[in-house]
């Protein structure tokens, strides 16, 4: 890979890989590292995050891979002390340079405050767990829009099936905020659903469907501005053939259907959040 910078090509320079080592989920480590290798923008630096790093086995393994590569350095950022100070002394053994991100803030507020750290790894990411669940739900609702990355739609906890524009994506996102991990799939007549939808619990599939001539205002307002042809993207017709079409599909399959005509986005959400809700928590 090159970099191109006032019309001349810029032959990325190989480093050594970095090895970011963390009793938990290694977040704050790989940041420093992404934020550091920003300011060397011609260099190529493999990472490889190493997260739930919590006994001797696994330092010894992580420490082997280090060493196994000329110039692999260890950026950790270990609260538990044995294992901490055993990475040291593996990683001095081995010639492994290691950066040490947590012990040194550690020790100076141990001293300052008089009281011993926890030494718990993840802990910050267990006292804020609803913070980063619904960060992780954001993600997963955005790499799952509009049929993409069909392969997970299993891993949803909510799936929205409708005709386009029908609101697939802003309920999406809104679900999301709310801590679902949602994913959405376009319902187009005469193409198949993707295999993957037999594979999803159906309780956790919602079908959306919309009174047409809603929908053909929805449709109208896109096409003026992206400038698609409107033809039978807006035909009254085709629209409620494409409508009537949807809802024998989620007759045929059992799948339950919420009704967004004339709602906010919030109220139709939450109507399919606490409907999937009872839905598991059922008998």
């Amino acid at each position: 890979m090159n970099i191109h910078q006032d019309d001349h090509i810029i032959p990325l320079k190989q480093g050594p890989p970095i090895f970011v080592v963390s009793g938990g989920t290694g977040a704050t480590g790989e940041l420093l590292a992404r934020t550091v290798l920003a300011q060397f923008p011609n260099v190529n630096v493999p990472l490889h995050i190493e997260t739930h790093v919590l006994g001797a086995e696994q330092v010894h393994r992580v420490v082997a891979r280090a060493a196994g590569i000329p110039g692999a350095i260890i950026l950790h950022t270990m609260v538990n002390k044995d294992c901490r100070h055993l990475l040291a002394v593996e990683a001095s053994r081995a010639g492994v340079v290691t950066f040490d991100l947590a012990s040194p803030l550690l020790e100076h507020l141990s001293r300052e405050l008089g009281v011993p750290p926890l030494g718990q790894p993840g802990l910050y990411r267990q006292l804020h767990k609803s913070y980063f669940d619904r960060i992780e739900a954001i993600e997963f609702t955005v790499a799952h829009d509009d049929g993409k990355r069909v392969e997970d739609l299993p891993k949803a906890e909510i799936v929205l099936i409708g005709v386009s524009r029908v609101g697939k994506t802003p309920l999406s996102m809104y679900l999301s905020m709310l801590g679902w991990k949602t994913a959405n799939v376009p319902f187009v007549p005469e193409v198949p659903m993707p295999d993957e939808l037999k594979r999803c619990d159906m309780r956790r599939v919602v079908g959306l469907i919309i009174e047409p001539a809603q929908l053909m205002v929805h449709r109208k307002v896109r096409a003026e501005r992206t400038g698609i042809p409107e033809g039978s993207y807006i035909d009254r017709d085709e629209v409620r053939d494409e409508i009537r079409s949807a809802q024998h599909f989620f007759a045929k399959y059992g799948i339950t259907v919420v009704d967004t005509t004339n709602k906010p986005i919030e109220t139709s959400a939450e109507e399919i959040a606490s409907l999937v809700a009872r839905r598991m928590t059922s008998r």
